[in-house]
């Protein structure tokens, strides 16, 4: 698998949902000579849909790695979810990712899973151009389009194409073409020859004074990185094209442009310009910076490396397949080379780990390798302890790479096996659920026997729910969903607890200060910290204390025993007597100041805020504004777009379940939303009170 590097490209396609991503990527398998038909999604044939439930849903819901080639270039790319509860799975592709095909639809424009995946691109420093595909759509609107991306996404983008004409052949200007302005030459496709061609011919002379104009205004940010480019263009004289591309590939890279083309992915129209695009404006794996970590055995020193097969190996897990005969762990190599039967150091959990094969992955299938080096996105067998965000390196040269961050869940619901036979058996699937999507969770409830699994949001869960009924066989009882709700405090609270109790036919003594107060955003949830001298109190019986203070704030609060967070506490004092003063006696000494504080500082109950973005006809907008009062919810804003009315609200979950069908009643099925987790803000007392024991 070791290639040039200059000729690969590892890039992701991300988008929201139904804006064409997996179409797109239908596309170029089908012209790249990969596959030998376009799959469809709504038949469940493509090629990166291919877990059952995709294919019932039509949507894209795990990523999917592919590799291809293209004009002597090695492409690896990841088709990526577009619904939020998915979210991490864009999250993980992009911090692996080198570049980006963004797509948008003409018809829709910028929507809210579009806003969330630029903002992670963003994070990532991710390169990236776009793709305003269904142009063939009713309603399409390029210039539009184009505007939302500069407007709400804070972009810049710059158009290297555009359509001639916009919407489905009925109309009396449909599109029917893409004029490239880099070339000043009008692109025609011919799907029925095989392989499909793409035909160049001249600008027709009713649309060349408007490809001029946008020639121009596609030169004009150039500009700033080339003033050879600049005076040719000034001089009115011939620029050559590899002069434009190349500029326009340099101000890509350095993420001060975006390049913009058009086409219609399903009508098989546009998609060769962009996996020229790909290969000529996101960069290779040498294009990106060394990578930075640390070193843990040099007091976490700062360590990079290069993108070279001759580095010492270094790569980063952002993907683990669960399987019964081998977890199949997907990395993505940044330096050196790696070799099936190799020992690797995993230097974040301080273990060692065998890399027993290494397998190139396409889809649904794998090919077994024997080496992958610098810029490879690979499959290992063999490792038995690492997770997603975890760094492997070589035994030799260790280095930790920064990990993967992954949201809250703020959804949960209750499962609990119909037979103590199951419970093991659950116990098992569950785990292995955990390794493959880092945002899923599940705790067992000793009191109950139930396990509550929590996910990023109905669809989430549903789907795990199902997996768990059909695929895996479980014979379990399933209940509703529930919010998962926080807990903090609103003050501050000075408070003495104490110890005056006989053990172990002993008296013990204690008495230990602590201030517990709200703080915003801190590093972790619940900061233990002191401030007690050693004069009054040896410090190993404070740190008895502090430990007992850390396990009172990690097992919840005193509203519903829920998680809690934002809050600091600080012991300030201690008090001991010269016989019964222990460990333990500050511990239980400890345990009593949490309690009263706790409730001094006055609990409140943070419930999960979403940010719901709806789509409606215009005649509905006043039901849907009064609806979402009712669900104690409030409208950021409204716009109308194309005779349809765009609203931002939001709203608490737990008013939100079961959303979708309400929708469908207030707009006669012609509505459409989706929700992302927005904020955790103070539930209403009435809320508060159901919870309080």
């Amino acid at each position: 698998m070791n290639r040039k590097l200059e000729t690969i490209r590892n890039i992701g396609v991300i988008a929201h949902i139904d804006a064409g991503k997996t179409t797109v990527t239908e596309r170029m398998l089908y012209y790249s000579g990969t596959s030998h038909r376009v799959g469809a999604v709504d038949k469940g044939t493509t090629e990166t849909d291919f877990d059952e439930e995709e294919r019932e849903r039509g949507i894209t819901i795990y990523s999917a790695c592919v590799t291809f080639q293209w004009r002597g270039h090695v492409v690896n790319l990841i088709d990526t979810p577009g619904h939020v509860d998915f979210t991490a799975e864009v999250e993980r592709c992009l911090r692996v990712l080198d570049g980006g095909v963004v797509v948008f639809s003409a018809r829709e424009g910028v929507e809210a899973q579009s806003e969330t995946v630029w903002r992670q691109a963003n994070r990532y420093k991710v390169p990236r151009f776009a793709f305003i595909n269904k142009m063939d759509r009713e309603g399409a609107n390029f210039e539009g389009t184009l505007a939302e991306i500069r407007n709400r996404l804070k972009a810049n983008p710059v158009a290297i194409q555009i359509p001639i004409g916009a919407g489905p052949p009925h109309l009396a200007d449909a599109f029917r073409g893409v004029i490239d302005l880099v070339e000043m030459k009008l692109l025609s496709f011919d799907n029925d020859v095989s392989p499909p061609a793409v035909k160049m011919s001249e600008i027709p002379e009713d649309q060349l004074e408007r490809a001029q104009e946008w020639r121009d205004k596609m030169l004009e940010p150039l500009y700033d990185f080339n003033e050879e480019l600049m005076e040719l263009s000034l001089a009115d004289e011939a620029i050559p094209v590899d002069m434009i591309r190349k500029t326009l590939r340099q101000a890509t890279l350095a993420h001060q442009i975006q390049p913009v083309l058009c086409g219609s992915a399903l009508d098989g129209i546009g998609v060769q310009p962009v996996l020229d695009a790909v290969t000529y404006y996101l960069p290779s794996p040498q294009d990106i910076p060394p990578v930075e970590g640390t070193n843990p055995a040099k007091k976490d020193a700062k360590e990079t490396r290069a993108p070279d097969p001759d580095e010492p190996f270094c790569g980063l897990v952002f993907k683990i397949l669960p399987a019964k005969h081998g977890d199949m762990t997907w990395v993505r190599i940044y330096s050196g080379t790696l070799k099936q039967n190799s020992r690797l150091l995993n230097p974040g959990q301080d273990i060692k780990e065998n890399c027993a094969q290494l397998w190139h992955i396409q889809a649904a299938r794998k090919d077994q390798v024997e080496t992958a080096g610098a810029g490879d996105i690979v499959g290992v067998i063999g490792l038995r302890h690492s997770v997603t965000g975890d760094t492997l390196c070589d035994t030799k040269a260790p280095i930790l790479l920064e990990s993967i961050e992954f949201p809250e869940t703020v959804i949960s619901m209750a499962i609990e096996p119909e037979s103590s036979a199951e419970r093991d058996k659950l116990s098992d699937t569950l785990e292995m659920m955990k390794r493959q999507d880092p945002t899923f969770r599940a705790i067992e409830s000793k009191d109950t026997g139930q396990t509550i699994i929590s996910g990023m949001g109905e669809l989430h869960l549903e789907v795990i729910r199902h997996r768990l009924l059909r695929d895996f066989k479980l014979d379990v009882k399933v209940h509703k969903p529930r919010v998962s709700y926080r807990e903090t405090v609103g003050g501050s609270a000075k408070v003495t607890g104490e110890c005056h109790r006989m053990v172990g036919g002993q008296q013990l003594f204690a008495k230990v200060t602590i201030q517990l107060e709200h703080v915003d955003n801190p590093a972790q949830p619940v900061i233990v910290m002191t401030k007690c001298s050693n004069e009054n109190v040896p410090f190993h019986l404070i740190e008895a204390a502090m430990e007992e203070l850390r396990q009172r704030g990690a097992g919840g609060g005193v509203i519903g025993g829920f998680p809690l967070g934002d809050i600091r506490i600080t012991v300030l004092d201690g008090e001991m007597a010269e016989v019964g003063s222990n460990d333990t006696a500050f511990a239980i000494a400890a345990g009593d100041a949490f309690e009263k504080a706790m409730k001094a500082a006055r609990p409140v109950l943070l419930e999960p805020i979403m940010k719901l973005q709806i789509v409606t006809p215009e005649e509905n907008l006043g039901d849907f504004v009064g609806d979402i009062m009712k669900r104690r919810g409030e409208i950021a804003k409204t716009e109308s777009r194309n005779g349809e009315a765009l609203i931002e609200a939001h709203a608490p979950l737990a008013e939100l379940f079961g959303y979708s069908s309400a929708m469908r009643s207030l707009s006669q099925g012609r509505a459409s939303s989706s929700m992302e987790p927005l904020k955790y803000a103070p539930a209403p007392q009435e809320v508060a009170n159901t919870f309080l024991m």
